[in-house]
């Protein structure tokens, strides 16, 4: 039996924290799913070990080990895109362990698309390009996500995609011109 999770539950207000429920959730899916990989103990050893000596020479633990480095950065979760919602962002039904998926918004991460709540019509033309652009690379099918964050909004993941044909979504959006680098600071203005 597969049980499906929505976030979209958990954002009412009488409901607490929906990024520290969807944070939780999907750390517990990466816990749970790192038992399946015993080797990945030995992986993470090393670099919670230097973040420990790091801590005891002054420097924050968080700060030592980059959080592309805290998990098995080839640990890989299937994903059915249920919708794209924008140039950057789409919705899916991520298998964080055998019978237990989570339906989640996937943030691309590294890029920026234009909004299709546009300033302007040159805003609204990129938009529109964009998430047909991403619509066509997700429906070369295999899609998968890793190295997943927790968004700086809440609702969503951030994370490293690919499909069948596309190793790494967002440079294929970098270099059709569909996106830009992003950072997570402020965004510039596509108009």
């Amino acid at each position: 039996m597969t049980h499906h999770l929505s976030f979209a539950a958990l954002a009412h207000t009488r409901r607490g924290n929906v990024l520290v429920a969807a944070g939780a959730i999907f750390a517990l899916g990466m816990v749970a799913g790192a038992t399946v990989r015993p080797s990945l103990t030995a992986q993470v050893a090393a670099p919670v070990e230097r973040a420990l000596a790091a801590a005891r020479g002054g420097e924050s633990p968080q700060s030592a080990v980059p959080s592309s480095q805290r998990l098995d950065p080839r640990l890989v979760y299937p994903a059915d895109v249920l919708r794209v919602i924008d140039g950057d962002t789409f919705e899916a039904r991520v298998r964080v362990w055998p019978g237990l998926d989570v339906d989640t918004k996937v943030r691309l991460r590294g890029i920026d698309a234009a909004e299709l709540h546009a300033r302007c019509s040159d805003e609204l033309a990129k938009a529109q390009a964009a998430r047909t652009a991403l619509e066509t690379i997700l429906a070369e099918g295999g899609v998968a996500i890793s190295r997943v964050g927790v968004d700086k909004y809440g609702g969503r993941v951030d994370a490293i995609v690919s499909t069948r044909s596309t190793a790494d979504v967002s440079a294929a959006m970098l270099n059709g011109g569909w996106a830009r680098s992003y950072d997570g600071g402020r965004r510039g203005s596509w108009c």
